[in-house]
This record gives C-alpha cells, structure tokens and sequence, in this order.
C-alpha cells in the first residue's frame, strides 16, 4: 500500500532535518501554549467579574422609576391664553409598587423564574458623631437574597443569616465601615429621609469588589428597612427576578412591563458596557493566540520550502520511479501535520501546565477578600480550539510548498535545470 510507504518517506525527511522540525514544532507548541493561557487566565479573569457584577444581579429587576408626568400643565392650558409654567414636578406616583404582593406570587409561578427576591432601598444618613454620611440601605429577603444572588459570597465578615435572627441588625459595606469606625458588634445611628433616627447593630461587612459602591451600600432585612422608613412590611420598591435563562431576558422584560405595568429593567441593557468589556478582552485574547500560531505556519512554510530545494533530487527520483504528482503533495502535507499535530499536543500539555502555574499565582486584594489566586477557566473547548487551529494552521502552511513540490518534473531536475 502506498500509505504506509509516504508516512516512512515523509518521516525520513522529518528525521534528515531534524533541527529545522523541532524549531518548527516549538514555534507551534509557543502558539498553542500561550493560546490556551490567554484564553484561559482572559476568561477567568471574565467568570471573576460575571461573579461580582452579573451573577450578584437580578436577571430583571421590577421598579417604578420617579419620572415626568406624560400629561404636563401645558398639555393641560387652554390653547387661546397665555400662561406661565415653572417649578414643574414629577408626578406624585411613589417608588413603591403598587400590588407587590399578587406581583410576587405571579412571578413564582411562572415557569420561567427560577426565583424572586423583594428589596426596599433607602437613602438614609449614617451618623457618625457631628457628621452625616451619605448611605443606601438595601433591605433584602436575606434567603432569598442568599440562595438567588450568592449574598454569603461576599461577607467577609459575620454571618448573613444574622440579618434575620437579630432584629434592627444591619451589615456594612466594609469601607464604609472603614469610614465611620465600626466594628462588628458596635452600634451605629441612621437618620431616614424623614428624619426619624434609627440605631442598628453592625453583625458583619460585606465587600462587593467595587470599592466607591461599599463606601455607601449596606444591607438589612426588609423588616428593618421598612421601621426605618416608617412603611408597612407590605412596602416593597424593587423585585429581583432570576430566570433559568437569562438569554431571555430583555423579550420577558418587555412582557413584564405589560404585564405588571411597571418599569422593567433587563440585566443586558443594565450591563451593556460590561459585557462589551467582556466580549472585547475574549476577542483580543483569540486574536494574540491565533497571530501567534499565524507566524508559527509562516516558520513551517519557509522549513518546508527550503526542504523542497534540497530534497529535488529526491523528490525527482521519487516521481521518477512511479510516485505521482498527488503522492508527492501528501508526502510534504504529511510533514506539516505531523509537524502542527506535534507542536500542538505538547502546546495543550504546556498550556494547561502554564494555567496551573498562574492559578497558584498570590492574588490578596482587600477589596476581594474571598479570591486567593489569579482566576483561570480550564474549558476543554479551548484545548480543542488550539489544537484545531494548529492543524489547520500548519496544513494551510504545507499546502502551498506541497503543491510546488508535486510540480517538479524529474526530467527537468536530472537536466540540471
């Protein structure tokens, strides 16, 4: 069989230049193993931020947003006088939402929402001595909030059950904290938008990551957050919806909307400049790691075309003795893929060994106290990508020096053209 017989000559050709091959198969190997570290340390470095930012957000959030009324005095004005308008307000609607309770129950029972998480937010004062800091209170469903938006996660301190089993208890974003000088335990005073003073107890900080946002956000139980507006426990001003997909989400908004006739607000359009940043490093990633197997097919081209102008006398014997134009071709396109099939195995055990090692890398931040070591996403889809693009790289690369090859005509070669 003439397979066999162009393996065993594509391997001897291989072996005669062997310095050449092994610069030609490191070239590879660099490409995939710096492919599969990018990809790998550039997406985990994405899970890192889809875990403070998206997975810590509601899929869609329900709200009613303060806004002009859509019928303004001067829609209003007999269209023959003249009048003058001024100091004009909003309309009177409320941030609360209205028949929160038969939302609520509505939602649960939608097939798609895997839960819901009722909130009331408060601007409130922190009092600390003769200064007043400015502050938001987000009064949360702690289970819900725990089991929906991880909340655990990011308490570094204290334990967020707390927030339901002490009452009037409240938990500081840790730089505001920082600020007022609390410690877990201490007692601290807000003052409420209408002036009522409120003590609560500090049972923990949390740390989202983002430093200016735990400067001013705290959490407490809705019961507590709703004393210190002076509201019923029927007062509620935002619902948090996760769905079982989030794809889903803006189409379902919109259906919400109708719906519920509230605002509604889909993690995509609340989050589209960080998804972009995401999308834009994932690209730039594929791009490096792709340029690199790029220029690693141009050293197996130029290997295998300076292999062609040595081996013409062989390559004439070759047809000479019966081997046509095709065999010929599949001898050098054999060498490049055993070339790229090589280069990119040992690239994928390199790359997973260079992810390993920046895995165990220190990464202590104080604003991410729960992240020890630099994030890396071992995805096997990117150990396939690399060693796809490795073989069609370097077929691409012995293509065009295989098909020279196959155009030698012997006669020419034994007349010494």
């Amino acid at each position: 069989m003439i397979k066999p017989l162009i393996i065993d000559i594509a391997k001897s050709l291989l072996l005669a230049r062997w310095r050449q091959t092994l610069v030609a198969a490191v070239g590879v190997t660099f490409g995939i193993t710096m492919f599969i570290t990018l990809l790998g340390f550039m997406n985990g470095l994405n899970d890192l931020l889809d875990g403070l930012i998206l997975n810590r957000t509601a899929h869609i959030r329900l709200f009613n947003e303060i806004k002009p009324s859509p019928l303004q005095p001067i829609d209003l004005a007999l269209r023959n006088d003249i009048h003058f308008i001024k100091s004009v307000k909003p309309n009177g609607h409320g941030q609360e939402i209205d028949n929160n309770l038969a939302i609520i129950a509505s939602l649960k029972k939608d097939s798609r929402v895997m839960g819901v998480a009722p909130k009331v937010t408060a601007q409130v004062f922190y009092n600390v001595g003769k200064v007043d800091i400015t502050g938001v209170i987000n009064g949360v469903d702690v289970e819900a909030e725990n089991k929906l938006f991880h909340f655990q996660e990011y308490v570094s301190q204290g334990n967020y059950i707390d927030l339901k089993n002490i009452p009037n208890s409240i938990i500081l974003g840790k730089a505001a904290a920082d600020k007022m000088l609390a410690n877990v335990g201490d007692v601290i005073q807000v003052t409420s938008p209408n002036g009522e003073r409120q003590t609560l107890k500090v049972v923990g900080f949390f740390q989202s990551g983002l430093q200016e946002l735990d400067k001013v956000q705290s959490y407490a139980s809705l019961a507590t957050t709703q004393k210190i507006l002076g509201k019923s426990n029927s007062f509620i001003t935002d619902i948090g919806v996760k769905l079982f997909d989030i794809s889903k989400a803006p189409a379902i908004a919109k259906e919400f909307l109708k719906i519920y006739e509230t605002d509604a607000e889909d993690i995509q359009t609340a989050n589209a400049q960080f998804e972009t940043g995401s999308n834009v490093r994932s690209i730039i990633s594929y791009a490096v790691g792709i340029t690199l197997l790029i220029v690693a097919g141009f050293g197996i081209y130029n290997i295998l075309n300076m292999m062609i102008y040595e081996k013409m006398d062989s390559i004439a014997i070759l047809k000479a003795t019966g081997f046509s134009g095709r065999d010929v071709k599949y001898i050098f396109i054999t060498i490049a893929l055993s070339i790229g099939l090589f280069g990119g195995l040992m690239g994928l055990v390199f790359g997973f060994l260079a992810s390993l090692a920046v895995d165990q890398i220190p990464f202590n931040t104080a604003a991410l106290p729960t992240i020890k070591t630099f994030p890396v996403n071992y995805d096997p889809k990117f150990y396939i990508i690399g060693i796809t693009f490795s073989l069609i790289t370097t077929y691409f690369a012995g293509w065009l020096p295989a098909r020279k090859a196959s155009q030698i005509d012997p006669v020419d070669i034994i007349r010494g053209k």
